[in-house]
C-alpha cells in the first residue's frame, strides 16, 4: 500500500538528499535535514492532500437543518404510505414488513447490484439526497439454522429460489412472478423471478401513484420521477425545497446466514470485539441481480448489507473520510465501459480493514495515505481481474472482466495516482458546484411557494406546501416539554429506531 510503516510520522523523513523543501536543524553539531511528508508516486505532500480530503468531505457532508430534517421525514413517510397501499392491492407483500433504508442511492454502491441499464442522475441537478429502500416481498424469518440456497444453476454468490420452501398460499400469490420448471418425475417447480417481481412492483407502484395523484393532499409530496432502471425502481420526491431520490428494490429477506458463507465466520476480522456476532449475521437479502452469465428470470444476487450498516460502525473516521474523496474520483472516471463501481472500493475499505492494525486506520491524520492505498488496492484488482467478495471470498467480482476492460481502467487509475492532488481539486469544485444549484433549486422554490401564499387557489392546489401534521406534532411536544431540548432523528441506515428525541430519550 501506499500507507508508510507505522513507525513512520510526518516529518520523519531524513534521507531523501538536497532536496529545495528542507530545512537545516543542529542536533550533535551535525546538520540534519527534516522534509515534509512527500507521497513517493505522485511527489504530492501528504499535509496537502490531507487538507483537500477534509475539504472535500466539508462540502460533500450533508447537514439537515429543522426544515430539511422535516421534509425528508415527509417523503419517507409518504414512501411508505405508498408501499402499504401497494400491499393491500393484491396481499402480495406481507402485512407486517420490515424495510432497510440506507443512506445513498444504488448508484452509491450501498448493494452490490451491479445494473448496467441505471440512469444517470446528478446530485444538485436532479436530487439533494438519495435513499435505497429494500422492501422484502417474501420473507424466510423463522430458521435458526444456516440457510441453504440452490445454487447449482449459477454461479457463487448468487442463487436460484424455488417457492418449495413456502406455504400453498404464498405459492398461489406469486405465482404470475414465477418461471415455471418441470421436473422429470411430472411435478413442477417454481422459482421466483426478479425480473417479474420487478414488473409487478413496478406497475403496482405506478397504480398507486396515479391514484393518490387524482386526489391530492395538502403537504403531499410532489412526484417529480418514476422510472424503473432495470430491476430497481427510482422515484424523485419534491418536499418543500428538498428533492429526495429513492431507488426501492423488491428484495427476499432472510433471517440467519447462508450456508455458503459459513466459513468467513471462522476467521479474525476487524470488527471482532466491537460488535457482536449477533448483529452481523442477523440477516441478509436476495437482490434482483444477476451474475454475467446468469439467467435473468431466475438469477439473484445474495447482499449482505444489513451486516454491512453493522460493520460501518467499526470504521474510523479518517478511512471513511478517504473512502469517501476516493468514490468521488473514480465513480465518473471509470463508469464507461461499465467495470468497477463504488460497492468494489466498499469491499476493499472491509479487506483493509482485516488486513492493517486498528491502532494504525485509527490514526487521524493519515487520511491522505488511507486514500492512496485504497487507489493502489484497486488498481491492483484490475491488473489482477481480481476483487474477493468480503463475505464470500470464493466470488471473484471482477472475473467477468475482458483483459481489455481491466487495463483500460487501470491505466485511467494510473492517471488519478500520479497527480492525486489535481483529481481532488476537481472533485471540491464538483462538490461546490453541487451544492450551488441545490441553492438555486432552493431559492426558486422558496420564492415560488412565497407567491402561491398570496393565491387564494393554495390550498385547493396544495402543491409545495410543507407537510403541517409533523410540525403540529412537534408544536405538541414543545408544548408538553417545556425546557427540554426537542430534535427530530434522522438516521436511514436505522429504520428501526423511533424518529423523536426529548432529551436523551426517543419515542
Amino acid at each position: 500500500m501506499a500507507a508508510p510503516a507505522l513507525s513512520q510520522r510526518a516529518g520523519s523523513v531524513s534521507s531523501l538528499g538536497n532536496s529545495p523543501t528542507a530545512t537545516p536543524s543542529a542536533t550533535n553539531n551535525k546538520i540534519i535535514h527534516t522534509y515534509p511528508e512527500i507521497d513517493f508516486r505522485s511527489g504530492a505532500r501528504i499535509e496537502e492532500l490531507n487538507k483537500l480530503i477534509h475539504e472535500f468531505g466539508k462540502h460533500d457532508q450533508r447537514e439537515y437543518d429543522d426544515q430539511r430534517a422535516l421534509e425528508i421525514h415527509t417523503a419517507k413517510d409518504f414512501i411508505f404510505s405508498v408501499l402499504g397501499m401497494v400491499q393491500k392491492l393484491d396481499q402480495k407483500l406481507p402485512v407486517a414488513n420490515e424495510y432497510l433504508l440506507l443512506s445513498g442511492g444504488v448508484r452509491e454502491g450501498v448493494v452490490d447490484m451491479d445494473l448496467g441499464e441505471l440512469s444517470v442522475y446528478a446530485r444538485g441537478a436532479d436530487y439533494d439526497m438519495d435513499f435505497t429502500l429494500l422492501v422484502p416481498a417474501l420473507k424466510l424469518h423463522d430458521r435458526n439454522q444456516p440457510v441453504t440456497l440452490d445454487m447449482r444453476q449459477s454461479t457463487v454468490c448468487h442463487s436460484w429460489l424455488s417457492l418449495r420452501l413456502f406455504d400453498e398460499g404464498t405459492i398461489a400469490k406469486w405465482r404470475d412472478c414465477c418461471t415455471a420448471v418441470d421436473h422429470v418425475s411430472g411435478t413442477t417447480n417454481y422459482f421466483f423471478s426478479p425480473t417479474l417481481v420487478s414488473d409487478w412492483f413496478y406497475r403496482s407502484i405506478n397504480l398507486v401513484l396515479s391514484e393518490i395523484q387524482k386526489k391530492p393532499q395538502r403537504g403531499m409530496p410532489r412526484v417529480e420521477k418514476v422510472e424503473r432502471n432495470g430491476t430497481i425502481i427510482s422515484i424523485i420526491l419534491g418536499v418543500g425545497s428538498s428533492r429526495m431520490l429513492y431507488d426501492v428494490v423488491p428484495v427476499v429477506s432472510f433471517k440467519g446466514w447462508p450456508a455458503v458463507a459459513q466459513s468467513w465466520l471462522m476467521e479474525n476480522h476487524f470488527w471482532d470485539g466491537k460488535i457482536t456476532e449477533e448483529e452481523v449475521i442477523s440477516g441478509f437479502y436476495l437482490v434482483p441481480a444477476c451474475s454475467a452469465k446468469g439467467c435473468r428470470e431466475k438469477e439473484w444476487r445474495l447482499s449482505f448489507a444489513r451486516s454491512e450498516v453493522q460493520l460501518k460502525k467499526c470504521i474510523s473516521a479518517g478511512l471513511m473520510q478517504a473512502y469517501q474523496a476516493c468514490k468521488a474520483l473514480i465513480t465518473k472516471l471509470l463508469s464507461r465501459p461499465k467495470a468497477v463501481g463504488p460497492y468494489h472500493l466498499r469491499t476493499l475499505m472491509l479487506w483493509a480493514c482485516d488486513r492493517l492494525p486498528a491502532n494504525y486506520l485509527a490514526q487521524e491524520d493519515y487520511a491522505a495515505h488511507f486514500l492512496l492505498g485504497l487507489i493502489d488496492d484497486l488498481q491492483h484488482c484490475l491488473v489482477n481481474k481480481m476483487c474477493p467478495n468480503y463475505f464470500i471470498p470464493q466470488c471473484n467480482m471482477l472475473e467477468h472482466l475482458s483483459d481489455d476492460t481491466a487495463m483500460l481502467h487501470a491505466r485511467k487509475l494510473s492517471s488519478v495516482r500520479s497527480d492525486p492532488a489535481e483529481h481532488l481539486r476537481t472533485a471540491i469544485e464538483h462538490a461546490k458546484a453541487a451544492n450551488r444549484l441545490n441553492v438555486e433549486v432552493q431559492w426558486r422554490s422558496n420564492s415560488a411557494s412565497s407567491s402561491s401564499l398570496s393565491s387564494p387557489q393554495c390550498d385547493s392546489n396544495g402543491e409545495q406546501q410543507p407537510d403541517d401534521r409533523l410540525a403540529k406534532k412537534l408544536q405538541q411536544l414543545v408544548t408538553e416539554n417545556p425546557g427540554k431540548s426537542i430534535s427530530v432523528f434522522i438516521n436511514p441506515d436505522d429504520v428501526t429506531r423511533p424518529h423523536f428525541r426529548i432529551d436523551d430519550k426517543f419515542f
